[in-house]
């Protein structure tokens, strides 16, 4: 069973959603990047799909998208993209790591301060998405 939970409560959602306009600090393409990769990581099949398909669109090349799983052993991705990433990873697993003050330094060698906070919007608020999707069953519909 599954809840259209944007049918029950579009309100809430589209609240979540406009988080998104108040994070121009970070460039479109990598906004799709971290959003995916955080959706990996909970194992959102939704926001996956989603993510990937908002990627392409921005231009992210096919192969950096195959490869961002394994972002860390390729040679794909630049020292900003590296960056967020790795903060996305650590704000994701934040139960994992316990010390964000050590990922934050790096982050700051890379981001402004406005970046940074605009960046740990987009990580949360797509955590926040992954688990109603997940939680709601959400699933992408088959392309033809």
């Amino acid at each position: 069973m599954a809840l259209n939970y944007f049918e029950i409560n579009g309100e809430a959602i589209k609240t979540l959603l406009s988080i998104k306009k108040q994070v121009s600090t970070i460039e479109e393409a990598l906004q799709y990047l971290v959003e995916l990769r955080v959706s990996q990581i909970n194992g959102c099949a939704y926001c996956v799909n989603l993510h990937s398909i908002e990627a392409r669109k921005a231009g992210v090349p096919q192969q950096k998208l195959d490869c961002l799983t394994v972002w860390k052993e390729s040679d794909f991705f630049s020292e900003r993209e590296c960056a967020a990433l790795s903060w996305a990873e650590s704000v994701t697993r934040i139960y994992e790591e316990r010390q964000p003050e050590e990922k934050l330094d790096l982050l700051l060698e890379t981001f402004s301060e406005k970046e940074a906070v605009d960046l740990t919007f987009i990580v949360s608020t797509m955590n926040a998405l992954n688990r109603i999707a997940i939680s709601c069953g959400d699933k992408p519909e088959r392309m033809a």
